[in-house]
Parts: C-alpha cells; structure tokens; sequence
C-alpha cells in the first residue's frame, strides 16, 4: 500500500460526527480563547474508532491545516524518538 492509499484523515468529518465535533470545537475554542479577539492557543481533536482500524480519523481544529500537518510531524518525531511507554491514553 502506497503512502498514497492511506485515507484515515483525508475527506470530510463523518456525516455522524459533524455536529458533535463542531460543538466540540467551538466550546474548547471558548474555553481556550475565550470570546472574539485573537487567538492565543490552537488546538487540534481528533475521533477515530477503536473497534474497527479500518474506519477513519475524524479531525477539527482551530488552525490551518498547514500547520497542523507540521505539528504532527514533529510531535511524531518526538514520539519515535521516546521509550516504549505503556498507556491506554
């Protein structure tokens, strides 16, 4: 399978998810932010199913999706230069 072929995150959130993701996003937004004005801190909420690995990662996030491509990078970068640790985070 090519890099190419991988869909988790690529497409629409799920027509079941949209509502309770962009409620999702709008209160952690506020919580985060607060009301109007500009932006202090982003954030990025990612859903994805924990019984079937073949569904998709539903994501939402007050940011562009440039930087958070770049945020992933990096944040998986640190990840696979850490030790094994045990979670169910």
């Amino acid at each position: 399978m090519s890099r190419n072929d991988h869909t988790l995150g690529d497409g629409p959130i799920q027509p079941d998810l949209i509502h309770l993701m962009n409620g999702l996003a709008q209160g952690i937004d506020e919580i985060l932010n607060g009301h109007g004005g500009k932006k202090r801190n982003g954030f990025i909420v990612m859903v994805f199913p924990f019984d079937d690995h073949r569904g998709r990662c539903n994501y939402i996030s007050n940011a562009r999706r440039e930087d958070i491509v770049v945020l992933l990078r990096e944040q998986l970068a640190r990840f696979d230069g850490q030790p094994e640790v045990e979670g169910h985070a």
